[in-house]
């Protein structure tokens, strides 16, 4: 397995059997996995609130039915 600088980077090397690009550059990937991190949390989050939102569509209907019978 070798690895062929890509021109013009300076942490991006070419796998010679595969062709996949190889970034070496260690706080990037660690830049990129706390921003995976954020977003997934934030993915949560907003699961949570539409969940929220449902229960209180519910709710509404439910007192809108109650109070026109």
């Amino acid at each position: 397995m070798k690895h062929i600088k890509v021109k013009n980077e300076d942490h991006l090397y070419r796998d010679s059997d595969t062709g996949a690009i190889i970034n070496t550059d260690r706080s990037s990937f660690e830049k990129y996995k706390k921003s995976r991190s954020k977003f997934r949390n934030m993915e949560q989050e907003l699961d949570y609130v539409k969940n929220e939102v449902g229960e209180i569509k519910s709710l509404l209907h439910q007192l809108l039915k109650s109070n026109g019978s």
